[in-house]
């Protein structure tokens, strides 16, 4: 009985956490918008299968809020752009061979001018169905109003049930970007202690560039997330979301091209050294514990982007400067034994201080200083482009601010008597 009730809670289990995947999510949602606008529909619509409105409503209702504003919007102009060319080609020449390529010509065309984006296909579809019926006026209204019913029904459908927003999914992703890049340093700091193989060098240089693909998942995740935060009503700090996680990701994309140079660096030092060992004991020993050290620091910066409350954040950022002052002082004690090795052998000096910029530009896009600086200056850039692309946007939110103020100073003086 016991077993029993552990598979049905696993069950359970496993389908709580596959209802938040995007696939299952989008299908939900999608199902039932367009069967609520074709029950809609039948009530209003003059056509006996007005299937236009589920259409609508399938194609219009997306994961999130903002992403079903936009396509909505372009799905209703398409359409109704569709519909008028009809009715202008219908009372001018009606339906030929020729003029069937005139409407599709006109369609696509006017689709590109009113700006519909990926419906441009629709304009054309919505002339030629519209013009092939027989009573076009009627059909083409009925067209627009099954249309316009789907589009209200998903709207309403995002603002009555708001979507999950995907800013933990898209943590997850930086995350485990930031773990892939910790062991593959993990692996070049083990090998370049010892005898390196060039072509096991050349390998690890190899999967540096693979990494690259691993940054446009996780950025195509982060566009899900940012498109999430937008305009719904379950977050409050989109903007502040969307460029902490945006910088994080910019920052270990800088990370991951100077891992790949560093590879290449160590690869060009293993064909040059080969069979012998690409450093000194002591040198190898001191780099392998920099590049561990380097590799927990990016981690930690990982955690702390994609951390949310303050006293994790605050441990988080602790434990981020407490990594990087040690490697630091590890690099120092490397470039101190690079000299010494240098001055005996000085053929592959270029190699040596190669590895030692790189490595010191990844500690520095690390750095919590930094790391501050240029998060103020990209929310002070995003902030200034969108007062820039809305002014009047910005005026409204500066007059219904005031009267917040207002109530917070009222409610100040009866919040301090409860305290007393």
């Amino acid at each position: 009985m016991q077993e029993v009730r552990g598979e049905w809670a696993a069950s359970v289990a496993r389908f709580v956490e596959r209802r938040r995947e995007p696939v299952v999510v989008q299908t939900l949602r999608s199902a039932a918008a367009a069967t609520i606008a074709y029950v809609v529909a039948l009530h209003l619509s003059p056509e006996p299968a007005p299937l236009t409105a589920p259409l609508t409503a399938l194609l219009v209702v997306q994961v999130t809020v903002y992403a079903t504003i936009t396509t909505g919007i372009r799905r209703v102009n398409s359409v109704v752009a569709g519909v008028v060319i009809a009715i202008v080609f219908s009372s001018l020449v009606g339906l030929t061979w020729w003029s069937l390529a005139l409407i599709i010509v006109a369609s696509l065309a006017v689709g590109h001018l009113v700006r519909v984006s990926e419906f441009v296909p629709e304009v054309a579809i919505s002339a030629m169905l519209v013009l092939g019926v027989t009573r076009v006026g009627d059909t083409a209204w009925a067209r627009v109003l099954e249309t316009l019913i789907g589009a209200l029904v998903g709207f309403a459908f995002n603002l009555v049930l708001a979507p999950p927003v995907w800013v933990e999914e898209a943590g997850e992703s930086i995350e485990d970007l930031a773990r892939r890049m910790r062991q593959l340093m993990l692996r070049v700091g083990e090998e370049a202690a010892g005898r390196t193989p060039f072509e096991l060098a050349a390998e690890r240089l190899h999967e540096a560039r693979r990494l690259d693909h691993d940054i446009v998942e996780v950025d195509a995740a982060l566009r899900q997330a940012e498109d999430s935060l937008k305009l719904n009503p379950r977050v409050r700090e989109g903007l502040l979301h969307r460029v902490v996680l945006r910088t994080g990701l910019d920052t270990l994309e800088i990370c991951t091209v100077v891992l790949r140079v560093l590879s290449r660096s160590l690869t060009d030092l293993a064909k040059e050294r080969e069979p012998q060992p690409l450093f000194e004991p002591q040198a190898g020993a001191a780099l392998e514990q920099l590049l561990s050290e380097v590799a927990d620091a990016i981690v930690s910066f990982a955690v702390l982007v994609t951390t949310d409350v303050s006293q994790s954040a605050a441990s988080a950022e602790e434990r981020l400067s407490a990594e990087l002052t040690t490697a630091a002082a590890t690099r120092d004690k490397l470039a101190q034994l690079f000299l010494e090795e240098v001055q005996r052998d000085a053929r592959q000096w270029q190699l040596h201080g190669a590895v030692l910029t790189e490595v010191n530009r990844i500690l520095d896009e690390l750095d919590t200083e930094h790391r501050t600086r240029r998060l103020l200056e990209e929310l002070d850039r995003c902030t200034r482009e969108e007062r820039e692309r809305r002014p009047h946007l910005t005026r409204l939110r500066r007059h219904l601010r005031v009267p917040r103020r207002l109530c917070r100073k009222r409610n100040r003086p009866a919040a301090s008597r409860r305290s007393k």
